[in-house]
């Protein structure tokens, strides 16, 4: 097996291949962000392999939409690992190692855009590029707590991109918010001539979308609603829907059963032919022997989905292609009843270990709210919707009719806008941690904390009664929070983030912790004690103290060169 330290990445851009790639200073809409690539879309002079080492190449340019983002002042970080030649919804296909979920490893991030999702999870980016053929860029966004945008089919340049079902494939967008997936929307959308697939905006759909007044959302018939028995499921999808509610949306059933139909055509129809135009004769030619599949770092299930792409015959992509006009023709009249659809993103997930006993089957049920979406020319966008209690994020998506993405951008807005719904809370033995520095979120070491399965709690304050310190010599940098003694002045309410651990990895993550760190209890604005990073008094001699910023954050958005 071919392994990388990190499976997230493929491939993490050198400082020297960063400067080769990136314009500076940074100018455009985007300047400053850093983002991810999923590793079956190219980036000039570094190498495209699709998660298949056998199939590696260089280009010589980058996709349409990377270009577009490195002129929007976005900086590239790298190339992300992915389920093999983008064939899978579970993260774990490929040769590279598996990425996992962020909240709890046991879990799938979910595929076959793993690598991106769980970078921007990780807060390693800002944001990161996948494709969504069947559901990838949607599916490890409900898993990991993101946003997972899917444009309109051709809305985006697919140029640069291998394919995977080209007539259908989709570059989308993982986020932490809407206001940054809207922006990547707005940088890397528009017509491409050089790409025969690319469309242009209609006109009619030039101005953004009206949506009426009250908002109309169509949900699945609870009788057409299938959890693979998953007992968190039902509940979690019910809570996501009463918040819909409060926000003044009315919540109206409908007919699912085109939609489903659908779904069934993309592997149980003549599509998975496209899958064996796209790469079939490379997986053919490197599969004679084991031997040979084995050099090229070829995924056995990937390899058996792909070459079964082989038997469709002409006349059954006609006749699968005369169902799925009967079928649009019902879906384009139940979508014109609502402004768009809320489905459950996925029924269920798995973990590593369950997928590797069953792993065609238990993917195949993930796609179920999902595989329809490109067929039935629609654009989705994944929203967090809680947690399990084990951990990993549930997800909604919106659908709605090609065009309309400015409509489920708004949706979504409106639901993140609102109280979020109640998380659930964590089993009563799990261990509060408070943390004030490098492991808060977009942070670097926050992956410590989710490589581990904490579950966010709340973004919050300590009582007004600490002073926090910029530490020098510190690698990456650090803050120290030390508490001001009974008596004394200049205390104050310091910034910090609070997460549930399971007791052993909570002993796992204080066994890690370097000095002059050092894991002790702080008292909370609400007057609750918690364990809680704090600082040897050694190291403070000759720190900066930054209490009047507030917080880690505030303290690194104000530095200047002058400041150590």
């Amino acid at each position: 097996m071919t392994t990388t330290p990190d499976p997230v990445w493929i491939h993490r851009l050198t400082p020297e291949e960063k400067t080769r790639l990136t314009p500076s200073p940074q100018t455009g809409a985007l300047a400053g962000l850093a983002f991810a690539i999923k590793d079956n879309i190219d980036l000039a002079g570094i190498p495209t392999t699709a998660a298949c080492p056998g199939f590696a190449y260089t280009p010589a340019s980058s996709a349409h939409v990377v270009e577009r983002l490195i002129a929007g002042g976005a900086i590239p970080e790298g190339k992300t690992n992915l389920d093999q030649f983008a064939t899978g919804l579970v993260g774990t296909r490929s040769p590279y190692g598996v990425p996992r979920n962020v909240f709890n490893p046991a879990y799938i991030s979910g595929g076959s855009s793993s690598g991106s999702a769980v970078a921007v999870a990780s807060g390693l980016v800002d944001f990161a590029l996948g494709t969504d053929t069947a559901g990838s860029g949607r599916v490890p966004a409900a898993f990991n707590g993101l946003i997972g945008l899917k444009p309109t089919k051709g809305l985006l340049s697919t140029r640069g991109v291998i394919p995977a079902c080209r007539s259908l494939d989709c570059v989308s967008v993982f986020a932490r918010d809407i206001a940054t997936a809207a922006r990547v929307l707005a940088v890397t959308e528009g017509f491409d001539p050089l790409d025969p697939f690319s469309r242009a905006r209609p006109i009619c759909h030039l101005i953004s979308d009206k949506i009426s007044d009250p908002h109309r959302i169509g949900v699945p018939r609870a009788d057409q609603l299938e959890w693979f028995g998953n007992t968190e499921s039902p509940a979690l999808f019910a809570a996501a829907l009463d918040h819909l509610r409060t926000l003044g949306i009315k919540i109206t059933e409908v007919d699912f059963s085109p939609f489903l139909d659908a779904a069934r055509l993309l592997y149980e129809g003549p599509w998975t032919a496209e899958r064996y135009a796209a790469v079939g004769e490379f997986i053919e030619k490197h599969s004679t022997t084991p031997e040979a599949a084995c050099a090229a770092g070829l995924d056995p299930t990937v390899a058996q989905i792909i070459l079964g792409g082989k038997t469709p015959s002409a006349a059954d992509c006609f006749r699968a292609t005369y169902r799925l006009a009967e079928l649009r023709r019902a879906t384009d009249t139940i979508l014109a009843t609502v402004d768009a659809l809320v489905a459950p993103t996925a029924g269920t997930i798995y973990t590593v270990a369950e997928i590797a006993t069953d792993p065609i089957r238990l993917n195949s049920n993930l796609g179920r709210y999902n595989n329809f979406m490109n067929l039935l020319d629609l654009c989705g966008l994944t929203l967090p919707a809680g947690r399990y209690t084990y951990g990993p994020g549930f997800g909604i998506t919106l659908i709605a009719p090609a065009w309309h993405d400015s409509v489920i951008l708004t949706l979504g807005a409106r639901y993140l806008s609102g109280p979020a719904p109640a998380a659930a809370k964590p089993p009563a033995d799990w261990i509060t941690l408070a943390v004030c520095g490098a492991h808060l979120r977009g942070q670097p070491l926050h992956s410590q904390l989710t490589s581990l399965g904490a579950q966010f709690l709340a973004s919050t304050t300590t009582a007004p009664r600490y002073r926090l310190y910029a530490l020098a010599h510190t690698t990456p940098p650090k803050p120290g929070l030390a508490r001001v003694a009974v008596g004394e002045s200049g205390g104050a309410s310091i910034a910090v983030e609070t997460y549930a651990l399971t007791p052993e990895a909570f002993g796992r993550f204080v066994a890690a912790v370097p000095a002059p760190m050092a894991i002790g209890t702080a008292e909370l604005a609400d007057g609750t004690w918690v364990k809680s990073f704090l600082c040897e008094p050694f190291a403070l001699a000759g720190a900066l103290d930054i209490t009047t910023h507030g917080g880690w954050v505030a303290y690194r958005a104000r530095l200047t060169p002058a400041i150590p």
